[in-house]
């Protein structure tokens, strides 16, 4: 039961509140001086406090300053005759949830109560939420102490109760997936589904049907009636990975999803509502792909609404220790009989420097041949994948000689595109130049005028 504090110098006028919140099953408590009230807010364990403004010595604002203090999500109901609304006013501005004046119904007190009560909990879940997602993210595979994760953090949080698209962009095997996941369990709809699909995986025949639904019947082999996923997906949200996948004919049909919120299955001539959050995926540029009409303009428009980028862990090589440790944890506990423990400085200064192509997701498959296949508690360098060997012979990629400017042009765009995710309208405008010049820069010196005729 929530603990209700009633305060008010006119102590039957307090009793008389508390007989009528214990009667709507509240443990409630009345006191007759702001001091006493003073001393049982610092003691704790109070859920809401109900007080009179005006009172001798200790008043209902300098009670609402200490609530504040003492627990600033605790909700604060101030009371007050018609001629002191003024002060009730400033109680608001101060923090007080809301004020009722004198007269006034018991129930109208339980009806504001109960919602600041119910209020108070919702942000109290939010937090745990918070609280769990960080620890998911510290220990599930995406590291939060970088800047650039730290800030992809933040962003989620933010968005996760704006209940608009999402646009996640990022390389293969950055965690888009988590980050989707994350944001539906920290937004208001966590208790329902969360329905993910790689447009990617799905041939373009019955990519619709799996998307939209069909009716039985409606082609060789549709034998029952299905729902799909976005009716599966109802009040909850639905992931819509590698959307850069989806064939033109299938976009159509999305935007008219986002547009009218409703789906048509295959073989009906009638739509049905749908409530569904949609998160969109991709680790290609869109931008790119509309110039070359290969994606809707209007559909990235409509998807493009909030974007999170997930940086490579190439761009967050303070986050590799960690993610090694976890790894190292996780697959040690699932296969117990491996002698395996860490590495030694060379292979982990090997794992440091390597440019993890896969990102998390190798590094997460790499942690887990070396447990398997480890005879050693610490693995040195020649206990590394194949691919971190060739790696470890490839050229270094400073200048040792005096370059052409042409190839030294090349060599940094280039290098620009990687450093912007492989997006290359977005190292375009960081390099001050359009397309068409980074395409022509991009090419290898020499080659211009083939890949150019006139």
């Amino acid at each position: 039961m929530a603990r209700i504090l009633v305060v008010d110098d006119h102590i039957e006028m307090a009793e008389m509140l508390v007989e009528s919140l214990t009667d709507a099953g509240f443990d409630a408590e009345a006191l007759a001086s702001g001091s006493a009230a003073l001393e049982r807010l610092e003691a704790g364990g109070v859920d809401a406090l109900v007080t009179d403004l005006r009172m001798n010595q200790v008043s209902g604002l300098d009670l609402l300053a200490a609530s504040k203090r003492f627990e600033p999500e605790r909700p604060v109901i101030v009371m007050t005759a018609y001629g002191a609304i003024d002060t009730a006013v400033e109680s608001i501005r101060q923090g007080a949830y809301h004020y009722l004046t004198k007269p006034f119904q018991p129930d109208e007190l339980l009806i504001f109560l109960k919602r600041a009560l119910d209020e108070r909990n919702l942000q109290q879940e939010a937090k745990l939420l918070r609280r769990a997602l960080r620890g998911q993210l510290g220990s599930g595979g995406m590291v939060g102490t970088s800047p650039g994760m730290r800030e992809v953090m933040d962003l989620m949080e933010r968005v996760a109760a704006v209940d608009v698209p999402v646009l996640l962009r990022g390389e293969t095997g950055t965690g888009k997936s988590l980050v989707a996941g994350a944001i539906h369990a920290l937004s208001p709809r966590a208790k329902a589904a969360f329905v993910a699909v790689n447009c990617a995986a799905l041939p373009e025949a019955l990519l619709e049907s799996e998307l939209f639904g069909h009716l039985k019947g409606a082609f060789t082999g549709a034998t029952s009636d299905r729902p799909g996923l976005f009716v599966e997906a109802e009040h909850g949200t639905i992931l819509l990975d590698e959307i850069g996948e989806l064939p033109l004919a299938i976009q159509a049909k999305l935007l008219h999803v986002l547009e009218r919120g409703s789906v048509r299955p295959v073989g009906s001539t009638r739509e049905r509502q749908v409530d569904v959050r949609i998160i969109a995926a991709t680790h290609r540029d869109l931008q790119e792909m509309t110039h070359q009409q290969k994606f809707r303009e209007d559909l990235l428009y409509r998807l493009d609404v909030v974007t999170i980028e997930i940086p490579a862990l190439r761009h967050r090589r303070e986050d590799i220790l960690p993610l090694v440790d976890h790894f190292l944890e996780t697959f040690r506990a699932k296969y117990p009989s491996s002698p395996v423990t860490g590495f030694t400085p060379a292979a982990f200064a090997r794992l440091m420097d390597y440019q993890w192509p896969g990102n998390v997701r190798e590094l997460s498959h790499l942690i887990q041949r070396v447990v398997v296949l480890g005879k050693a508690a610490v693995v040195d360098l020649d206990g590394l994948p194949p691919a971190l060997q060739q790696d470890l012979q490839a050229p270094q990629a400073g200048f040792t000689e005096v370059l052409p400017a042409r190839e030294l042009q090349h060599r940094y765009a280039a290098w620009a595109l990687d450093h912007c995710g492989g997006h290359k309208s977005r190292t375009a405008e960081r390099l001050g130049i359009d397309i068409k010049t980074l395409n022509r820069w991009l090419q290898e010196p020499g080659n211009e005028e083939s890949a150019n005729p006139a």
